[in-house]
């Protein structure tokens, strides 16, 4: 078995001192990165569309290498940033003047909450999961569809609700857990019950079993009325 060599371990061949170079390395990438975001306007991440995201994600791979390995020049960095300001700023410049390729490249709002409940055509375009987008409405202060006028998903994936007045509350599908919302195919008792895939509510009776007339699931839970606080 071979001696276990520390100095190669540590910093493989290359000489202690090659650790400043290293600092000098991080910096200029950092640098590169942060001027790119201050030049683009934005002032968070969240405030990134994906164009954006695929463009720091290029930027990020491109000066990730030049961070650590010493026959990685600087130049061609510094060049690759260069050469994506100049595409960024082309696209955007071309997405301001064609709304075509404004959707074709950062997508469109959909609308997902329409009056209460979940316009059904627009469900399936959502790559998301169904209890990480039903968390997301209890964080902003829902506790069923019908609290909620307008809901719509942006460009950047975040979610954009407008409520009801109090007064204005309908009945609604329940955005809680489900230890929290009993869903049914047989309907326990008289009351009205929301679809648990679109939201449509309707007065059912005990012993019903329906399939919703808008999408056709047949799996309900009570409706619930209350307003928000």
């Amino acid at each position: 078995m071979a001696d276990f060599d520390l100095h190669k371990f540590l910093i493989n061949d290359q000489p202690y001192t090659f650790l400043f170079e290293v600092i000098i390395r991080v910096f200029i990438a950092y640098s590169v990165v942060f001027i790119f975001l201050k030049i683009s306007g934005r002032r968070g991440v969240q405030q990134l569309s994906l164009f954006e995201v695929v463009i720091i994600l290029t930027l990020g791979s491109a000066s990730g290498d030049v961070t650590f390995y010493d026959d990685v020049p600087v130049l061609p960095v510094i060049m690759v940033f260069v050469v994506l300001l100049l595409l960024y700023r082309l696209t955007t410049w071309a997405m301001s003047h064609s709304p075509a390729l404004s959707k074709l490249i950062e997508g469109d709002v959909v609308t997902l909450i329409s009056h209460g409940k979940y316009v059904a055509a627009n469900l399936d375009k959502l790559n998301i999961s169904e209890d990480e987008f039903l968390m997301e409405l209890r964080q902003d202060g829902a506790e069923h569809l019908g609290q909620i006028r307008l809901g719509l998903v942006e460009v950047d994936g975040q979610l954009s609700l407008y409520f009801y007045k109090n007064e204005d509350v309908v009945p609604g599908l329940s955005v809680l857990p489900a230890e929290h919302r009993p869903c049914f195919t047989l309907i326990p008792h008289d009351g009205r019950y929301a679809c648990n895939r679109c939201g449509l509510t309707q007065p059912l009776r005990a012993g019903d079993q329906l399939d919703c007339p808008e999408c056709g699931r047949n799996v309900w839970s009570l409706a619930l009325e209350t307003r928000r606080t």
